[in-house]
């Protein structure tokens, strides 16, 4: 560490960090001070003094409270990742008294939870009994923000839009989407179908965030056809009891119906569409620069990784 940067370390107390992110959330000193417990005057004053340490302004002062400068904002996110890391390597120190010896934090869509993660992960642990693992269930485009901001060691998505954030990404498996239908549905007598022959039909899908939604909806603006999308639910056996009940017909990952077989009486046709043969991908600012214990799981889930042209006997 420089001379400079070990002075500026130095001038930054960890206190003043926490009230600075306490006044940021709440838009308010006073409002700041009587949850942290600690004088108005004496938050005005620590804020002054960390406005001293970097020089510059980092909040504006108005009479219905303070809004941030573009100088607060900058600190104002790395303030929660140092408090957040703070956090994090308190939890995990305190986890060595009962045994554990690694956390990896992680977040993956839907798609890769039913399909893939729990033999996956099912396998890892038995290898790695001592390596806790994180995981929670979020939107692609949450994934990729939490692996960006660091409140996510890794990531699991369909990587099918943009990476703003520069990530480093890997493949980790595919799949392919199917049309779900009830049995005795006009379309499930087909062997294969386009989707914009389903745009007729009134569509159960997944929550507008998800990537078989927005892929949907692509498909549907490109092809100049309004989606009919009738309802929306959050799980994908949601999505299958509504269609048995006749509420529409739907997109499904092709594993992910095989594993669901039995919630209702249901049938698959593979999609045409080049879209519907996806890949998702593991994400990380650096792989490299991960944890053992991460680079550990990122090696072992990288193992089930085949090319789609490899799949090919397996599609629906």
């Amino acid at each position: 560490m420089k001379n400079s940067e070990r002075s500026f370390a130095r001038r930054i107390d960890l206190t003043s960090l926490q009230l600075f992110v306490a006044v940021c959330e709440l838009g308010s000193i006073g409002r700041a001070a009587e949850r942290e417990y600690i004088a108005a005057s004496a938050v005005s004053k620590r804020l002054s003094d960390l406005e001293a340490a970097v020089d510059t302004a980092l909040l504006y002062r108005h009479s219905r409270g303070v809004t941030l400068t573009p100088a607060g904002e900058s600190l104002l996110h790395h303030a929660r990742n140092v408090l957040y890391g703070l956090e994090r390597m308190q939890g995990e120190l305190s986890e060595y008294s009962d045994g554990v010896r690694g956390h990896v934090r992680m977040h993956a869509t839907i798609s890769s939870i039913v399909q893939f993660l729990p033999e996956d992960l099912g396998s890892f642990a038995r290898e790695h009994s001592q390596i806790k693992i994180d995981l929670q269930e979020h939107l692609s485009a949450d994934v990729l923000q939490a692996v960006h901001e660091g409140t996510a060691d890794i990531g699991i998505c369909n990587m099918g839009q943009a990476n703003p954030n520069g990530l480093q990404t890997r493949p980790y498996r595919t799949d392919h989407l199917v049309l779900v239908a009830p049995e005795d549905h006009p379309l499930t007598e087909r062997s294969a179908i386009a989707f914009e022959e389903v745009l007729d039909w009134d569509v159960v899908g997944l929550h507008g965030g998800s990537s078989i939604s927005l892929a949907m909806r692509g498909a549907a603006t490109r092809s100049g056809t309004a989606l009919r999308q009738r309802i929306q639910v959050t799980s994908l056996d949601a999505m299958c009891r509504m269609i048995d009940n006749g509420l529409g017909v739907g997109l499904i990952p092709h594993r992910a119906f095989e594993l669901m077989q039995g919630v209702g009486r249901l049938r698959s046709v593979p999609l045409t569409d080049a879209w519907a043969q996806r890949t998702l991908s593991l994400v990380a600012r650096d792989f490299d620069a991960l944890p053992v214990t991460s680079r550990l799981l990122v090696e072992h889930l990288g193992k089930g990784w085949e090319p789609a042209s490899s799949n090919a006997s397996n599609a629906p």
